[in-house]
């Protein structure tokens, strides 16, 4: 990577977490060596009815990002990318199943088998409303870990079993901030308006590191030359090559950025969102209340996904919120910034409110403006439920695979890390880091997880 300079950018704080909640672990490892090797199954929160304006599909696809998977399906059913509905986004270097909603009132699909080497279409039905953000129950994740001694498993299970016992910080994870690790700065750019600055950020040699290759493309976009930058733009990197178009169209700036569409936009402004929720979490867990509620806390229930205020006479020996706490049906929350929600009241509120001071930013900027978004609370804390573990050897060699189930919303990676440490690494082996340890073109628009689930 090669750093580009931006004082204001270099004064924000990591967007991830610095620490977690077990003792650090050192096993280390790799994942996502192969997208084989790491499966995420939804878990649906409902069935579909069997009629209605929706279609819903079970689709199953291998080393594709979420972008490049609504793009697919709004050609295949001749829709536009706002008639598919999903309710999350899940890792591109995997291999995933999930269910799409397609809004196709009084037709039929013209062509049910979907011919693409990726993805696969594993049903059909039909159902009265789009799927939505959130709509999902959860996720099964089934992971082969490799570069690890599979006698270790002993190590990794009892670790997994702790994390069962007592949930899981409810970090999000790196594929949420994108492989340069800036989504959050292209959001504040985005809320705040700066749209020469996100330019920058985007295309340009000033922002956040980059690897080394887009080196002649970026500087070509520094000096004007807009059209060669065009050219040496992958075809999948949607977002810069969109707005390098609108540029030479003669668009403003702020048409450029926004060109790439509604769902990167988003994901630019939930990083923001995510990267100041990160900070409430890992300032809780300094303080030791990652799983206390406190006076001034929105207890968020884990079953409705709904939120209410805490105050010193509910937390006494005769009240039933701290047994329901200790059995993992309530949890405290953190802020997602939005128009429709602001800090909690009293110590847990200063924290979300310093948790946005780290980023040099007030909440009030996430309630303000056509951009606005809603916001929600969020558990400080997920349950980690059927946990499994094992060693084992396949033609690839050695392993330790685990497997469990998240609620929406929640990041394996963040478990992972959890059992492994800081040494566990993401992509291919050592002998093909000179091949493919960059990451493609089209990956600055990951495919983690929404709100919705990973």
């Amino acid at each position: 990577m090669i750093p580009g300079p931006h004082p204001e950018r270099d004064a924000l704080p990591s967007p991830l977490p610095a620490r977690g909640l077990l003792p650090a672990g050192v096993l280390g490892g790799r994942i996502k060596e192969r997208p084989e090797d790491f499966l995420v199954e939804e878990l649906p929160l409902y069935e579909p009815s069997g009629e209605g304006e929706h279609v819903y599909v079970g689709v199953q696809k291998q080393d594709v990002q979420h972008v490049e998977l609504v793009s697919i399906l709004s050609r295949h059913f001749n829709v536009p990318s706002s008639a598919i509905g999903f309710a999350g986004m899940k890792d591109r270097r995997a291999v995933t199943r999930q269910t799409v909603s397609i809004h196709l009132p009084g037709r039929e699909p013209a062509a049910v088998q979907l011919q693409h080497p990726q993805v696969m279409l594993l049903w059909m039905t039909r159902h009265a409303n789009k799927l939505r953000r959130g709509h999902l129950a959860g996720n099964r994740f089934a992971v082969r870990i490799r570069g690890l001694d599979p006698l270790k498993a002993t190590v990794v299970w009892a670790r997994l079993k702790e994390l069962a016992r007592i949930g899981v910080p409810d970090f999000y994870g790196p594929q949420r901030f994108g492989y340069r690790g800036n989504n959050h700065v292209m959001g504040l750019h985005v809320l705040l308006g700066r749209w020469q600055d996100a330019l920058d950020e985007l295309l340009g040699l000033r922002g956040s590191a980059f690897p080394e290759r887009q080196q002649e493309r970026r500087a070509l976009f520094s000096r004007g030359e807009l059209t060669a930058a065009l050219e040496l733009w992958g075809k999948n990197d949607h977002a810069e090559r969109s707005a390098l178009r609108a540029l030479i169209a003669g668009k403003s700036p702020e048409h450029a950025v926004l060109s790439g569409g509604s769902i990167v936009r988003d994901f630019w402004i939930a990083a923001l969102q995510s990267a100041v929720f990160n900070r409430i979490v890992l300032r809780r867990l300094d303080a030791g209340t990652l799983g206390t509620l406190l006076d001034g806390d929105l207890a968020y229930h884990h079953r409705s996904g709904r939120s209410f205020r805490i105050d010193a006479t509910m937390l006494g020996p005769d009240s039933d919120v701290l047994p329901r706490l200790h059995a993992f049906e309530l949890s405290p929350s953190g802020l997602m910034p939005g128009r429709d929600f602001g800090p909690a009241a009293g110590v847990p509120g200063g924290i979300e409110r310093a948790a946005c001071a780290d980023f040099g930013i007030d909440p009030a900027l996430f309630a303000t403006g056509a951009l606005a978004p809603t916001g929600t609370r969020r558990p400080l804390r997920v349950p980690v439920t059927n946990p499994q573990c094992e060693g084992g050897f396949d033609e690839h060699g050695p392993y330790i695979r685990v497997a469990f189930d998240l609620p929406a919303g929640a990041f394996a990676t963040v478990v992972l890390k959890e059992l492994l440490g800081d040494r566990l690494t993401e992509g291919p082996a050592a002998d093909a880091v000179a091949r493919s340890s960059e990451p493609r073109d089209g990956d600055s628009i990951p495919s983690g997880t929404d709100h919705a689930a990973e």
